[in-house]
């Protein structure tokens, strides 16, 4: 088995678990593949040694019909930038939770021997999560022009707010006067979505959720809809400038840029423990058992 690691940072408490990691993948004789710049990290700063041979990458090509499993150390926006290097190979992703919260890297790193045992014995299940694809004239974001979470428009500045208009499939939705609209997948609900007063939303619904930030219209809110739609979103305001976000890339617009939000082609795929759940996850992370009377 060949698994590929993926991180961008760790503090001094997270680098042993990741170290003994790494050292129980070695012991099993998996291959293993880390991202250079991981590796940079754990080899300069850490000092660490590796008693295997390692192969490095940087993108998606070095890893696609390489790698078995790719190992996402981090919170849940390290695993958010693991999606442009599985890209569409329908390589699993295991999120190991190195953060503060983690409802995409659910397993946390001191139950990493379990994953790995989970693994070896094929006792996981595969989720399989809907990606929005962006569109737009100039290709905004070439070929990275998909998200997990959300596609969000948001004012540059601190102007006043813009004017949003929004269609499915060709018919007028509304217009939101606010600080930016947000698109999110099932996946991006308990995200920025959530933040924002959106519904939490079972991943395998099979919709997208529009949902305004800061709205000046107190009585609009947020709409579902099936994902078998397509968006189009159209910017006015006083600023010439906007911000356009597909998970944590960014790029600037002007008001003569529209915009197309669909359902992409392919998924990805998440491992998941069998003693892990979305409803179990949920009441974790929101704390709902803190109520006495549960």
């Amino acid at each position: 088995m060949k698994i590929g690691i993926y991180g961008k940072k760790l503090n001094e408490q997270c680098k042993n678990n990741a170290v003994k990691l790494i050292g129980k993948l070695e012991n099993h004789k998996f291959g293993l593949y880390i991202y250079e710049p991981f590796y940079d990290l754990l080899t300069r700063k850490f000092k660490i040694k590796f008693s295997s041979k390692i192969t490095l990458f940087n993108s998606h090509p070095e890893i696609k019909n390489k790698i078995d499993f790719l190992f996402s150390i981090g919170g849940d926006g390290t695993l958010l930038n693991t999606i442009n290097l599985v890209g569409n190979s329908g390589i699993p992703i295991m999120g190991i939770n190195t953060g503060r919260l983690g409802f995409l890297s659910s397993t946390s790193i001191e139950d990493c021997d379990k994953a790995i045992q989970c693994l070896i014995k094929k006792d996981y299940y595969i989720d399989k999560r809907t990606l929005l694809k962006l569109e737009t004239e100039n290709n905004l974001f070439k070929n990275e022009n998909y998200a997990l979470n959300d596609m969000t428009i948001q004012k540059k500045d601190i102007s006043s707010m813009i004017n949003i208009h929004a269609y499915v499939d060709g018919e007028f939705l509304n217009s939101y006067w606010a600080d930016g609209l947000l698109v999110s997948t099932p996946t991006g609900s308990t995200a920025y979505s959530l933040s924002c007063g959106g519904p939490i939303v079972v991943p395998e619904s099979k919709n997208f959720v529009i949902n305004p930030i800061a709205p000046h219209n107190l009585n609009v809110r947020p709409v579902i809809i099936p994902d078998d739609k397509t968006i189009t979103l159209k910017i006015e305001g006083k600023s010439k400038s906007f911000l356009i976000c597909l998970d944590s890339r960014v790029e600037t617009i002007d008001s003569k840029i529209e915009l197309k939000i669909s359902k992409a082609n392919f998924y990805i795929n998440l491992v998941r423990l069998k003693d892990q759940n979305f409803f179990s996850t949920i009441r974790n992370k929101l704390m709902w058992g803190m109520d006495k009377r549960n």
